[in-house]
């Protein structure tokens, strides 16, 4: 796995083996293209998660200068031609099978890619439905679709590397530590995240388990979480999980 910088703070993850590459969510070509000519490899498939530009933007250019066929959202506008998919479906690439998550809630028709055994370990391709410490903005879905996505990203297991589209992992955090101030895991964590940015090292992946200890998105049913949430808006019902992730959002958006 190798996170191509682009923009601010995208990661365009690509895999590959001896042969050929795979790319998720490409929002510009170049960086791809760079990679491929330095490794020498073919483009075998292009990923795509959802329809925002900075994760489609590069999708044409790519597909036209390597001839690579293209996988994305059923019910999403997308760059034509490719192949639509929905949760439950398969593809192969790379000799590997990665099974189609239905995830809404960033945007209404949000898939997420997720193979069992990378390398012997599983590795969920998740765009921005779950960042590091975060979850993304809810532009088009409901609280309650991404409490059930990310409750369908919490059940994976614990050691799945988790390949987030963003370098958001600091800023998150930050947040998180307001949520829980005493939660031992999540300083540890903050720790070893600012460690890594300092070495201009990205903090991803990151996986399940420690997203299942320090990510408040994935800890709405943890009281001090629904708590913490229940001070910021004391209208919610803290017993909802998606009561709390409503509000955990809406602090996280207003939160500086």
């Amino acid at each position: 796995m190798l996170p191509l910088p682009a923009f601010a703070d995208n990661y365009i993850w690509m895999m590959y083996d001896a042969q050929r590459a795979v790319v998720v969510d490409p929002g510009d070509a170049e960086p791809v293209l760079q990679a491929l000519r330095s490794m020498g490899l073919p483009l075998e498939a292009i990923l795509v998660t959802h329809h925002h530009g900075d994760h489609v933007g590069g999708v044409n250019a790519l597909r036209e200068a390597t001839g690579a066929t293209v996988y994305g959202p059923a019910t999403e506008p997308m760059p034509e031609p490719l192949i639509r998919l929905s949760g439950g479906d398969t593809l192969q690439a790379l000799g590997l099978t990665f099974s189609v998550l239905d995830v809404p809630g960033h945007t209404a028709g949000h898939i997420a890619y997720y193979c069992a055994d990378m390398e012997g370990e599983p590795l969920l391709l998740c765009g921005d439905t779950l960042f590091s410490g975060g979850c993304g903005r809810l532009f088009e879905g409901t609280p309650t679709q991404m409490q059930a996505s990310l409750d369908t990203l919490a059940a994976l297991p614990g050691n799945t590397r988790v390949c987030c589209a963003h370098e958001y992992t600091l800023s998150n955090l930050k947040f998180a530590r307001a949520v829980e101030p005493h939660n031992a895991a999540l300083l540890q964590y903050i720790t070893e995240c600012e460690s890594r940015r300092r070495a201009d090292q990205p903090t991803l992946p990151s996986r399940i388990a420690i997203e299942r200890d320090i990510n408040p998105f994935l800890r709405t049913r943890v009281a001090t979480v629904a708590q913490a949430a229940h001070g910021f808006d004391a209208l919610i019902d803290p017993r909802e999980p998606a009561a709390v992730l409503a509000a955990l959002r809406q602090w996280k958006n207003e939160f500086r």
